[in-house]
């Protein structure tokens, strides 16, 4: 029996999420969202695609959470984009509403699978989804270091005149203006980037990534970047569906790691069949530490406008 995907809203993000599943033959594809017809008629043009590329799989959509029934993996991309001039942060109401109903919707019929956050602001909707399953820490993560890590590269390829699959780079903490691209880390082909760029270029090339979503809101004007995000997520998918044990950074729940208490936010992880499988905890530089800590605190924030409503998800479902 072929593994099962859902996918929650078929705007941007979660329409190319669904057609790189389907093409990479990862799993059969559940759309599902709020609008009539929209995701019923995605999902048919990516089933009709099937027989072009050559894939054997099942791709349906509707507004009915029902299909969606035993789903290996859940993603949530439903939710508002964010438009010029709004930070990640200025959608923390308007999705936390949205995050909070499809997930209710969502575990009820699966209640064994690996939920996938990429709604933004990233690291605190994960905090929604984990309250509201009360599925375990290594069952709930959202996508954010990957498509970070990508662009880093992506943008130190272009300086370089290189080859992306020969850059290696990750990105950690909150998935926003603060986030941490790690230099000391990042290589190509072994080389340590400070030994092929000077401090202004590398620098430059830092600014750029954390301002990476930002600059496609610019050019796009009313929505906010898919492609990369999609493509981001299911590398996660395969990971976890072939329990491949990627190391990827992606957004967990940390609980004394790197000195965070209780946050999500984005480190590197073991990513098979048991979700978060392992959290590595790097050595960091006073510096590295102090910028990782500084992007959990923007993360804290939101968390902390949240408690109250987070604090009522907890005891209705009886847990502390």
């Amino acid at each position: 029996m072929r593994k099962k995907v859902t996918v929650v809203g078929a705007g941007n993000v979660g329409a190319s999420c669904a057609v790189r599943l389907a093409q990479l033959e990862l799993a059969d594809v559940v759309v599902v969202d709020v609008l009539e017809g929209v995701p019923t008629g995605k999902a048919l043009d990516i089933l009709q695609m099937c027989p072009v590329v050559g894939v054997d799989v099942n791709v349906t959509g509707g507004n009915d959470y029902e299909p969606t029934a035993g789903s290996d993996i859940i993603i949530f991309t439903a939710g508002f984009p964010r438009k010029p001039g709004m930070s990640r942060d200025d959608l923390l109401w308007a999705n936390y509403d949205v995050v909070k109903a499809t997930v209710e919707q969502a575990v009820k019929h699966s209640p064994n699978a690996v939920l996938i956050v990429v709604t933004n602001p990233l690291d605190a909707m994960c905090h929604v989804a984990y309250e509201v399953s009360g599925f375990p820490k290594n069952r709930v993560m959202g996508m954010a270091g990957v498509l970070d890590t990508a662009r880093f590269r992506t943008f130190i390829a272009q300086e370089l005149k290189v080859s992306v699959e020969d850059v290696v780079a990750f990105v950690l903490g909150g998935h926003g203006d603060t986030m941490v691209p790690l230099v000391r880390y990042t290589s190509v082909a072994g080389i340590p980037i400070t030994d092929l760029l000077d401090e202004e270029t590398i620098q430059r090339l830092v600014k750029r990534t954390r301002d990476g979503g930002a600059e496609i809101v610019k050019y796009l004007k009313t929505g906010s970047a898919y492609y990369a995000p999609a493509a981001g997520t299911v590398q996660m998918v395969e990971s976890i569906l072939k329990d491949k044990k990627r190391v990827l950074p992606c957004s967990v729940l940390l609980e004394g790691e790197y000195g965070i208490q209780g946050l999500f936010v984005g480190v590197p992880v073991k990513l098979g069949a048991g979700g978060v499988e392992k959290i590595f905890e790097i050595r960091l530089t006073e510096d590295e530490k102090a910028a990782l800590l500084k992007s959990a605190g923007a993360v804290q924030e939101l968390v902390n406008v949240m408690a109250p409503k987070l604090a009522q998800i907890r005891a209705a479902a009886g847990r502390s």
